[in-house]
């Protein structure tokens, strides 16, 4: 009885890492400019100025903006106001995690760190954040949580900004399309 309890666990076991696998979605390489390509879900689309700038407040256009079907997981390129021109990459990551402190709540970061992308330093934060509610306004009193992974790579003249993010309960879903997305960025 045990082994057919056993055999029966394991072989659910193994289509559920079969599912699992299988859900993971197929990246597929996208032009952003000519300088840089990135990895995006297949079946992703482009997002307009306006639906950009509805979901994500900025004085910048991005300069490509991704997001699937449902528009909950989105990924961006932007270009940061922030300049380095020594290209301090210590200075650099201590200012962008000082910034992401501050824009909110709380932060739980996962990983942080720099490596490098060919011959190129990226700066990345891979965290969790909350920002809490306003219970005196009516469909704002909840807190939204969000998974997060942000990447900059520093120039003399600009910082391009990578950005992935989805709301916190699909962070199990696509936290390793995140980190895929990420390592596969090229950039001449």
């Amino acid at each position: 009885m045990v082994k057919i309890k056993s055999k029966l666990f394991l072989g659910l076991f193994m289509v559920l890492l079969v599912s699992l696998a299988a859900d993971k979605p197929k990246l597929v390489k996208t032009k952003v400019n000519d300088a840089i390509t990135v990895l995006v879900p297949q079946g992703w689309k482009a997002m307009d100025n306006m639906d950009f700038s509805e979901r994500y407040p900025s004085v910048r256009a991005p300069l490509a903006a991704y997001t699937d079907d449902q528009r909950m997981v989105d990924f961006s390129v932007n270009i940061s106001a922030t300049q380095w021109p020594d290209r301090d990459v210590d200075m650099a990551r201590q200012f962008f995690k000082s910034s992401l402190m501050n824009l909110f709540d709380k932060v739980e970061i996962i990983s942080e760190g720099v490596r490098e992308t060919g011959k190129k330093k990226v700066i990345y934060f891979e965290f969790t954040s909350r920002v809490n509610g306003n219970k005196r306004q009516e469909g704002m009193s909840d807190p939204v949580l969000r998974y997060s992974y942000v990447q900059y790579l520093l120039g003399s003249q600009r910082t391009v900004v990578f950005s992935f993010n989805c709301p916190r309960r699909l962070q199990p879903e696509w936290q390793d399309t995140a980190r895929d997305m990420m390592t596969g960025i090229k950039v001449k």
